[in-house]
């Protein structure tokens, strides 16, 4: 396809496979039966996405508990009493707090990547949580003897190994999940706190050769859970010009549920690098009505006025479910935006001769 397009990461659980988290949790299944009921939703997941046309296919994320907190699995020193994140709708989504060193991922992403990679030949890209948002762990009080300049240095470490082991096992990019991008002005409008989780994140991707860093790509949005948002009333002016300041040659960036997706565009034309491609939003997973593909191409027509087609790519505003337990979207609802997307992809790609 002229004009790439990719999926963002999580597909609703089915719900056997909820039922299987829950049992788990419960007590009442072992691991083991969870994994058989992970591969069985792998399996479908794939197979479903290949059925939409996707040239690009991930996981969907069916093993991880959320997008954020995959890397968490079987960690010691943590406790349920860490940052909390507010949606407009009321509710609210709470990550763990550090107690204690050393801090070491319990699982890594190329885990859930070889899975899906053994049941498709077409190309699989992985998602990362990027090391901002767990960087929110550390306590605002500190920890006794585990400074967090300590912490940081051990965190940038394991999120380097976690990509570098997705592009070792031949992922065809990796992205990093920075929601919380958006979300620091809304809690420090100063611009401090996104200052910091740039400079963290730029310390692990200038780790990597500009070759591996053509492969990394950063996508940003303003949250989506059970069909809210978080930061959507933050000013994007705010977080774009700061967001291609990041060290990738790709940002996925939502757009399609943008008031004024023309205004953002704009900002996107005038603060983003000639060598930096930008995927824009085109599905806007928390609206329940399935677009059409004559509005998704319509959408990259008008994107395509502020961006070189050659530096343009569409995906969705955000995964469907980047926390397990969210229902809020159907699995037929996801797979028929997704189809929706690249066909509409596809129509824009043809009106444009490319």
């Amino acid at each position: 396809m002229p004009i790439p397009t990719e999926p963002i990461g999580s597909i609703p659980r089915p719900q056997y496979l909820l039922d299987g988290m829950a049992g788990l949790a419960a007590g009442t299944i072992d691991q083991a039966e969870l994994d058989v009921l992970v591969d069985r939703a792998l399996t479908e997941t794939v197979e479903r996405l290949e059925v939409t046309g996707s040239p690009v296919l991930t996981d969907g994320e069916q093993g991880k508990p959320s997008f954020v907190t995959y890397p968490l699995s079987g960690v010691d020193g943590l406790v349920p009493d860490g940052a909390v994140i507010p949606f407009a709708d009321g509710h609210t989504r709470q990550l763990p707090r550090l107690t204690g060193r050393p801090f070491r991922y319990g699982a890594f992403a190329s885990s859930y990547l070889t899975r899906a990679q053994q049941l498709t030949t077409r190309p699989v890209k992985q998602s990362v949580i990027a090391p901002s948002a767990l960087s929110l762990l550390y306590p605002a009080d500190g920890i006794t003897d585990y400074s967090q300049e300590e912490f940081l240095a051990e965190l940038a470490d394991q999120a380097e190994t976690d990509i570098r082991q997705c592009l070792d096992a031949g992922a065809a990019s990796v992205q990093l999940d920075f929601t919380e991008g958006r979300l620091s002005l809304k809690l420090d409008p100063s611009g401090g706190v996104l200052s910091q989780f740039i400079a963290l994140n730029n310390t692990v991707l200038d780790r990597f050769t500009p070759e591996e860093r053509a492969r990394l790509g950063v996508h940003t949005c303003p949250g989506g859970d059970q069909d809210s948002a978080h930061s959507l009333d933050v000013d994007y002016a705010g977080l774009l010009p700061e967001l291609f300041r990041l060290h990738a040659g790709t940002f996925y960036l939502q757009l399609a549920s943008e008031p004024d997706p023309a205004r953002v565009l704009q900002i996107v034309r005038d603060h983003s690098r000639d060598d930096q491609r930008i995927f824009v939003g085109v599905i806007d997973p928390i609206d329940p009505r399935v677009e059409t593909a004559e509005e998704v191409r319509d959408r990259v027509l008008e994107a395509a006025s502020y961006i070189p087609v050659e530096r343009l790519g569409t995906c969705d505003d955000c995964g469907f479910s980047p926390f397990a337990d969210d229902t809020s979207t159907s699995r037929d609802t996801a797979f028929a935006k997704i189809q929706a997307r690249v066909r509409g992809t596809l129509l824009a790609a043809e009106k444009l001769g490319v």
